[in-house]
């Protein structure tokens, strides 16, 4: 059984078309989930809103007016959340298969390095790790 809202609110004069407000969501929660993760200054709690208000040129009352009109239109709002969703975890995908690429080339380059480690001579080894001593 679907549910329906009973309560008939206006439609805003400056709704954000729901396309944006799925793009807006899901930004949002990415940022929502980076409040506590270190930035490239180092930073935490950092709150990213304002950002992502400025990339799509509205401010906070807009998207207020607008996700209050759209929570009241249920169905409408369950396609957007559905929509968020279905891209949250394609990017979580593309993260992972990132990751694993990443890992498996530092896994090859580190047995690369054992291998021709494997390869040097003894007595090579030896002599060059006296000369990198210095005497004073």
């Amino acid at each position: 059984m679907a549910c329906t809202s009973n309560t008939i609110i206006k439609k805003p004069d400056n709704l954000i078309p729901k396309n944006q407000m799925e793009d807006l969501i899901t930004d949002m929660l990415i940022a929502a989930g980076a409040e506590n993760i270190k930035n490239i200054n180092l930073e935490r709690n950092v709150n990213y809103f304002p950002l992502i208000f400025e990339k799509y040129g509205i401010d906070s009352t807009r998207f207020k007016e607008s996700n209050y009109y759209y929570t009241s239109q249920i169905d409408d709002y369950e396609k957007i959340l559905r929509k968020v969703d279905v891209r949250l975890k394609a990017l979580k995908e593309k993260l992972d298969n990132e990751i694993k690429l990443e890992d498996s080339l530092k896994i090859d380059s580190m047995k690369n390095i054992r291998e021709n480690f494997k390869k040097v001579p003894k007595n090579q080894l030896k002599t060059d790790s006296l000369k990198s001593i210095s005497i004073k």
